[in-house]
């Protein structure tokens, strides 16, 4: 297993870990005995070809599905215990075609505030469509968008529930390089957006999108996954490189706290 270069640090400051991994589907191993930590506030890339296990990586942060063996946590519980602080854009839009981007962002957000997903301190869908570049007016079912369009709203979608970790699986795909850049300087937005102490401490599920007033701090954390590594590069710290189920490669700022030891490569 990788130790973490800060192993001293409370459990608090790590956003996401696995530790010894591995997704099984039969014979095939999706994911082969990886153990990474994702720091609070870090922001990391993760490259690979198709099939290296970039996605299954992202799913099983997500709480989508369950590690076949080894440990996965998100703020120090099982990802599924924690869906109210993350949030996952996979590469297909998960949106409704038949109806337009401000219907489906306020269908999702009344799903949110439903029970114990989250609370009425859900970003606005409004404000949530027009940081992406999408006028919130627009009437035009998402199913007549083109796929650039679609990606933007898709965004939206999951930027309203103010996550603290945010994973991105092809954020940047079907998107011309200006909507791209955009994307990345919102993603750098986002990530200065603070954490706060909700104001009604019994329920954890609220925080506040407002910056303090001696400036805003760093508390967020983007984990995305891209083949345009080109485009990620002003707004990541941190790169892995996956081949096969397993992390073959660290490089960047964080990559010691990510873990300095070499990958795992046994199933």
């Amino acid at each position: 297993m990788n130790q973490p270069a800060h192993a001293s640090e409370s459990v608090a400051q790590v956003a996401a870990s696995l530790s010894e991994a591995s997704k099984l589907y039969g014979t095939f191993a999706a994911l082969r005995k990886v153990s990474v930590e994702f720091p609070v506030g870090s922001s990391t890339m993760i490259l690979g070809d198709n099939g290296a296990g970039k996605s299954t990586l992202l799913r099983l942060l997500a709480g989508l599905i369950a590690p076949s063996r080894g440990t996965v946590l998100t703020f120090s519980e099982e990802p599924r215990k924690q869906r109210h602080r993350i949030a996952y854009m996979s590469h297909e839009a998960m949106l409704y075609d038949e109806l337009s981007a401000l219907e489906n962002l306020r269908y999702f957000a009344a799903l949110q505030r439903d029970g114990r997903t989250a609370c009425g301190c859900t970003g606005s869908p409004e404000m949530a469509l027009r940081a992406v570049g999408l006028d919130p007016a627009l009437t035009r079912p998402v199913g007549q968008y083109s796929q650039g369009m679609r990606q933007r709203a898709s965004l939206a979608r999951v930027l309203q529930t103010d996550p603290e970790l945010l994973l991105l699986d092809e954020p940047f795909s079907n998107l011309d390089v200006e909507s791209a850049h955009h994307m990345v300087e919102l993603l750098q937005g986002f990530r200065t957006w603070p954490v706060n102490k909700p104001d009604n401490p019994q329920d954890p599920r609220c925080v506040s999108s407002e910056a303090p007033a001696d400036g805003p701090t760093r508390g967020r954390t983007i984990i995305l996954t891209t083949h345009q590594a080109h485009l990620a590069e002003s707004l990541v710290e941190t790169t892995l490189i996956m081949r096969a189920g397993t992390i073959v490669s660290r490089s960047g700022a964080t990559a010691a706290a990510l873990g300095s030891a070499g990958p795992q490569v046994s199933a």
